[in-house]
């Protein structure tokens, strides 16, 4: 294969075609990131942040064509990437006004306090970040505006679906200012991917996507001594306790299971629901999820638009399909529509077993999953039977209950109480176990790809 297409999901046209690069050409793209980096680098942080302060007002001005571009090329809706485009602003502003403060010089004493030490937070080089699509500026600019402020540059591989969104965010970014090869963005297959994770100019790799793809290279970067961070993927549980408001927490989960066609890593994915409330939870639940209106994503009246791909429609009606043979009840749903385009209705599965897709695994898009539990203790028993540990959520009346649970129970890197969202740049982002390592925004993300460098003095 020497091209990928890009393809409309809500309608099954061409967009576009892209030729791959070779080996060469993407080492070109390295090399020349790598020369860039070396003057961002003497770049105060404060001489950084106008850069990234442009950037974000030039997404602005391009909110609309960035939309567009992203619903043709993923179906998710209209309005949902005007408010990824507003976030990605937010999140470039952030980074401007609170780098320099998180990555200025510390004082450290040494020597029982009777010398002076230094704690540097120095950039490394060329960062190559690899992303998924759906989200398809948000999740490299996160890395970016991370990244840029520390000093690096970066090189995206973009998933193939969304192309055109790469390329336009970069061709932004130059002419908001940014130095030109300082962002490169490389087309390429996977065997020539793994090759830009060995060159010797990489000197960090950062990957979302799929637990699968994601052990493939972290030990692609780890072989080559290279520090990752790995934002994997998760069947985040949420909790309904015994007290909780039932008209909040449905409509709640409700939203956290469609929000941006249901293909989020922290959607909400199984429905944890106790004994005493579970009949009045799910009659609730799968009312609301039968009203939702499917359809054009650009029409404002559409409440869930397609899938991104036949591959990933395809995916999914296996992953139901193997549910129900599995013991799970259809509850509604389940049958997509005759129509041009990858539409998958709103879903409901019940009774949900372990070794079953709809319990164990990740349900990229619009399907939930219920499960009984017990009480209290066994939903938070069920919640942790996963091997992922992404985000999560807890309904209770009771706030101090449901924080303990979340600090001290709930072994995920992420927990909402009594609502639902996605990320917010003052708060850590990341989770545990097969969801991966290390954390974006929130201050934690800016520090992953630096040298944190010891100046000892006499």
């Amino acid at each position: 294969m020497t091209q990928i297409k890009t393809i409309n999901p809500a309608t099954d046209t061409e967009i576009a075609v892209y030729d791959l690069m070779n080996a060469k050409a993407a080492a070109e793209k390295i090399e020349a990131c790598h020369a860039a980096f070396l003057d961002w680098r003497t770049k105060t942080h404060k001489d950084r942040a106008p850069y990234l302060r442009k950037i974000a007002a030039a997404l602005r001005d391009k909110a609309d064509g960035f939309a567009k571009i992203m619903t043709e090329e993923t179906g998710k809706l209209l309005r949902d990437g005007q408010t990824e485009i507003a976030l990605c602003a937010q999140i470039l502003d952030y980074t401007a006004d609170h780098g320099p403060e998180a990555l200025g010089d510390e004082d450290r004493a040494h020597a029982g306090g009777e010398k002076r030490g230094i704690v540097a937070y120095c950039p490394i080089g060329v960062i190559y970040s690899i992303q998924p699509w759906n989200f398809p500026i948000y999740q490299p600019v996160r890395v970016l505006a991370a990244n840029l402020m520390a000093g690096n540059g970066v090189v995206l591989k973009h998933a193939s679906i969304c192309t055109g969104s790469g390329l336009m965010l970069r061709d932004v970014c130059v002419a908001a200012g940014l130095p030109e090869d300082l962002f490169q963005v490389v087309i390429v297959d996977h065997d020539v991917s793994d090759g830009i994770i060995e060159h010797d100019l990489v000197r960090g790799v950062t990957m979302t996507g799929s637990d699968r793809a994601g052990r493939h290279i972290g030990q692609m970067a780890s072989k080559n001594l290279k520090k990752s961070v790995l934002e994997l993927g998760s069947n985040d549980a949420y909790l309904v306790l015994e007290d909780a408001d039932i008209e909040l927490a449905v409509k709640t989960c409700v939203q956290g299971r469609l929000f941006n066609n249901g293909e989020t890593c922290v959607s909400a994915k199984r429905f944890v629901i106790t004994e005493k409330i579970y009949d009045a939870f799910t009659d609730a639940f799968v009312e609301q999820m039968q009203a939702i209106r499917m359809g054009d994503p650009t029409a404002e009246d559409t409440q869930l638009g397609p899938v991104s791909s036949t591959e990933q429609f395809d995916t999914l009606c296996k992953q139901v399909t193997e549910s129900v043979e599995g013991g799970a009840e259809l509850l509604c749903g389940g049958t997509p529509p005759e129509r041009t385009g990858q539409y998958y209705p709103a879903t409901v599965l019940a009774n949900c077993q372990p070794g079953t897709p709809a319990y164990d695994d990740e349900l990229f898009g619009p399907v939930a999953s219920i499960i009984k539990a017990k009480d209290d203790a066994d939903a938070m028993r069920i919640a942790n039977d996963s091997r992922y540990g992404l985000g999560g959520g807890i309904f209770s009346k009771d706030e101090d209950k449901a924080i303990k649970l979340a600090r001290d129970h709930f072994d995920t890197g992420m927990v909402r109480i009594n609502s639902f969202g996605t990320v917010d740049p003052n708060m850590p982002f990341g989770g545990v176990k097969d969801s991966g390592f290390g954390r974006e925004h929130g201050g934690f993300g800016i520090k992953e790809f630096v040298n944190v460098k010891a100046i000892y003095l006499p």
